[in-house]
């Protein structure tokens, strides 16, 4: 088989899968239609094999599906699971990134030296949420000044004037789920016992 009767093949594939993927999740296409700015006649030729899938179209779809654009096409797998990303180093904190795609949810394992900067709270839009692996983390949240151990956890919207960072006694290595605002982590944990 040539490389283009492969193309040919796997895009002959995407129509169906569109359409899979669309009654899976119960969307009408007039719902995919005001979601994407894609109007039904172009969506229904696209599920039919009508219309070729091209980028322009298939993101938008993509994104309203949430769903990977690899998921729409039927990319082959590509093997290695693990998430080999390169680490970002700022204001002396390292962060590993643990997810591979862009926007969402996204996932970040962090590592900070001990600081002698004053906390600095700022606001943006999002929805955070912090497990403390290893030392001790400050958090700073609106009017709260906490400390978090290892094995505690701590969420908040990111409109709220906050900071974390390590405390005075040593770095500290954390988990932190960072997502777009009205998406939050559902976390179920027993209360402490008080006394």
């Amino acid at each position: 088989m040539t490389e283009d009767e492969r193309i040919d093949e796997v895009l002959n594939e995407v129509g169906p899968r569109l359409r899979r993927v669309r009654r899976d999740r119960g969307v009408t296409l007039a719902e995919l239609s005001a979601a994407t700015g894609i109007s039904v006649s172009t969506l229904s030729r696209l599920e039919s094999g009508r219309r070729r899938p091209s980028l322009e179209l298939l993101l938008p779809l993509a994104r309203a599906h949430q769903v990977p654009l690899d998921e729409l096409v039927g990319a082959p797998a590509t093997g290695d699971p693990r998430v080999r990303a390169k680490p970002i180093v700022r204001h002396g904190r390292t962060m590993f990134p643990l997810t591979r795609q862009p926007g969402g949810l996204q996932a970040y394992k962090v590592i900070q030296d001990r600081t002698t900067e004053p906390p600095e709270p700022r606001v943006h839009e999002g929805y955070e949420w912090l497990y403390v692996l290893s030392g001790r983390l400050r958090l700073v949240l609106g009017e709260h000044d906490v400390v978090l151990g290892a094995g505690e956890a701590a969420e908040f919207d990111t409109r709220v004037p906050h900071w974390f960072g390590p405390t005075d006694d040593g770095p500290v290595e954390f988990l932190s789920l960072f997502g777009p605002q009205g998406e939050r982590m559902h976390v179920r944990a027993r209360p402490k016992k008080s006394g």
